[in-house]
């Protein structure tokens, strides 16, 4: 094996694992730039008189303009191929993402609660409304982010390198193992993150959209912060006017880390994985 061996394919092209490098490290620079230019605009913003707030949108601009230059210019490939053209932005792809992620922690959620096991109790006084507003802005870039890191340009050229069942599972592990250093995780806690990777990449191949699946996490964990006012994997949360806490065992309910990390998610997860498996993955056979 010589060196061009190892650099091409036959075909000519790089091979994946330079391609992932080379996007890292782009990712790097333009995240970089993009906290750079943020921190002008707050800078100059403030001297104005005016507050902004950023939260973590530069991060996913980062990505993203990370995802532009591999795509144009490494690989020559359009915004298809990691599920970010016009036709991954139907409304019913759009739809059938956020309720995926909606339901599939909620369901399980209101099971818990009607079952004594969460507990709704008040807290301080507050607008609930606006907290919901504040979980958008700070939540949604966030898993925009995550999605674009783990299941953007290097879900796409694992897959095509060692196919969808091998990418699924090793994006999935690496997004399990991410969330090690959140308040409180554990090795339940931890495991459920990495089911949690799979829903999602599950979801992103059944609909060919990153978009899907980028709402069905954004979906996911709103719906803990904004209307359970419950901790999203071990982080706090705005909790105006109530917030849920937990009565039953922590290996059921999630305990500190919020219901994602109890058995109760798990299983509201295995549904919508039989669910997409049934109904979309079906066809990958064909």
């Amino acid at each position: 094996m010589n060196a061009d061996s190892v650099l091409f394919t036959p075909e000519r092209r790089l091979r994946a694992p330079w391609r992932i490098l080379i996007f890292v490290g782009i990712a790097i620079a333009t995240t970089i730039a993009a906290v750079v230019v943020e921190g002008l605009v707050t800078a100059a913003a403030t001297s104005l008189g005016y507050r902004l707030v950023f939260s973590q949108w530069s991060l996913a601009l980062g990505f993203l303009l990370a995802h532009l230059v591999v795509l144009r210019w490494v690989d020559g490939k359009s915004w298809e191929f990691v599920g970010l053209d016009s036709p991954a932005a139907r409304p019913a792809l759009l739809a059938q993402g956020t309720l995926l992620g909606a339901l599939s922690i909620g369901v399980p959620s209101a099971i818990l609660l009607l079952t004594g096991q969460l507990n709704a109790i008040p807290s301080a006084p507050g607008s609930s409304l606006a907290a919901a507003g504040i979980s958008f802005a700070n939540l949604f870039p966030a898993a925009f982010s995550e999605e674009l890191l783990l299941r953007g340009y290097i879900f796409a050229v694992l897959r095509e390198a060692v196919g969808w069942r091998w990418t699924l599972i090793s994006t999935s592990v690496v997004f399990g193992l991410l969330h090690i250093p959140n308040p409180g995780s554990s090795g339940l806690s931890v495991l459920l993150v990495m089911l949690a990777g799979m829903f999602l990449g599950a979801t992103l191949i059944a609909t060919r959209s990153l978009y899907a699946a980028t709402l069905a996490h954004f979906a996911w964990n709103w719906v803990m912060a904004a209307l359970l006012h419950a901790p999203v994997s071990g982080l706090p949360v705005a909790t105006p006017d109530y917030r849920v806490a937990d009565s039953g065992p922590d290996w059921l309910t999630g305990g500190g880390w919020g219901p994602e990390g109890g058995i109760a998610a798990a299983l509201g997860m295995f549904v919508a994985l039989i669910y997409l498996n049934s109904r979309l993955l079906r066809r990958m056979e064909r």
